[in-house]
């Protein structure tokens, strides 16, 4: 699911009550849920979910996803309302942001506030990322969609911290926009009773997607391969079997991919290794900011990082918490590993409380939810 809107209804529970309406299936769902009838009720943690069927796609890029955003939004038109409670608060999350014509709808009917989260720039990702034309009729729609959104919403919150540099150019106020980055539910650190094997281990954990430029991790592998390190892979993605076999062709016998796991599980994951990877396309679109959520389980489990972007914000460096280099450039990150390789343990793990207590004073879904519940009044 989006576990951002999960975690802060978590929070927003003990205060309100919360329904979220999602779609049944996405892309980046590992299990999704069973559904049967048009609509599903099911609550998770005190949470209350609405399932919207939709048909199942290959594909992020394919018209099977497109055509997923488009029976969404019209369901959202059937959906009995008398069913759920009154909304005083309406918050539309993008990654689609079609769904904000039926909830313009219903903060006029129930005269609701209406708050438009922006987690990805539509359609500015789609051209600069996807490679779509601005004429394509589908990014024209995206095109009203976003300036629309601008314009009725009462607030738009981004996670990205420059937005409102792009956002300014489609009609968005300033005393609208809200900065509110991604968090993590913040837990005791994981400790491990199990020992592990001396080699020096440097973990990904997440998609494995073409967004997630891993074909530089494992140029790094093959670069580093004369040393005593392993690189591991947790997660399933349209990349992985492309990136298995690179692995096989250049004969690489250091790196390991693991089948996905439960949220609740990755950390125990990430605990087994010494330093972490996370690195990004070398893209224009990421000058207004980043904010993955993998960066903030990094940090939750005290480990240094290894972090390859350019973009408007590094929280890596903010928080001192490990290295960065430039993106899609292997010999730059095969130096960094070898850096870190080089270290005492005690010197990676000064980086990695770094980032541990950077996570814990600004990215706890407590405190966001705080921050968005000001919104509120």
């Amino acid at each position: 699911m989006t576990f951002r809107s999960f975690f802060l209804a978590k929070e927003f529970v003990k205060k309100h009550k919360v329904e979220i309406i999602s779609a049944s299936y996405s892309h980046v769902m590992n299990s999704p849920p069973k559904v049967k009838d048009k609509f599903t009720k099911e609550e998770v943690d005190g949470v209350s979910f609405n399932w919207v069927k939709v048909p199942q796609y290959k594909k992020s890029k394919s018209i099977g996803r497109i055509l997923s955003m488009f029976i969404f939004l019209k369901q959202l038109f059937l959906i009995d309302t008398k069913k759920l409670n009154r909304p005083d608060i309406i918050i539309v999350s993008s990654i689609s942001p079609f769904p904000i014509w039926k909830a313009y709808l219903w903060a006029k009917r129930y005269n609701s506030k209406l708050i438009f989260e922006v987690r990805d720039i539509w359609p500015l990702s789609v051209i600069e990322l996807g490679g779509f034309s601005k004429y394509n009729p589908f990014v024209i729609l995206l095109q009203l969609t976003e300036n629309f959104a601008y314009k009725y919403s009462d607030y738009v919150v981004s996670v990205l911290p420059l937005a409102y540099n792009h956002m300014k150019n489609h009609g968005l106020k300033k005393e609208k926009f809200i900065y509110i980055p991604n968090g993590i539910e913040i837990k005791e650190p994981f400790v491990s009773s199990k020992s592990y094997s001396k080699t020096f281990k440097v973990g990904y954990s997440g998609t494995i997607g073409i967004a997630n430029a891993l074909n530089y991790f494992i140029e790094a592998a093959e670069k580093t391969k004369s040393l005593d390190i392993e690189f591991h892979l947790l997660g399933e993605g349209p990349e992985k079997s492309k990136l298995q076999n690179e692995v096989k062709s250049k004969g690489l016998s250091n790196v390991y991919f693991h089948k996905a796991v439960p949220k609740d599980k990755v950390q125990a994951f990430l605990s087994k290794m010494d330093i972490l990877y996370i690195g990004w396309h070398l893209s224009s679109i990421y000058r207004f900011g980043i904010s993955a959520n993998k960066l903030f389980d990094y940090m939750m489990s005290s480990k240094p990082i290894i972090h390859s972007v350019l973009a408007g914000n590094d929280p890596v460096k903010e928080a001192n918490a490990g290295i960065s280099v430039v993106p899609e450039n292997a010999l730059l990150i095969a130096n960094a590993i070898t850096t870190m390789y080089n270290m005492s343990e005690d010197e990676r793990s000064v980086l990695g409380l770094n980032g541990r207590r950077y996570v814990e004073q600004h990215h706890s879904y407590q405190l966001l939810a705080q921050k968005y519940e000001s919104l509120f009044d």
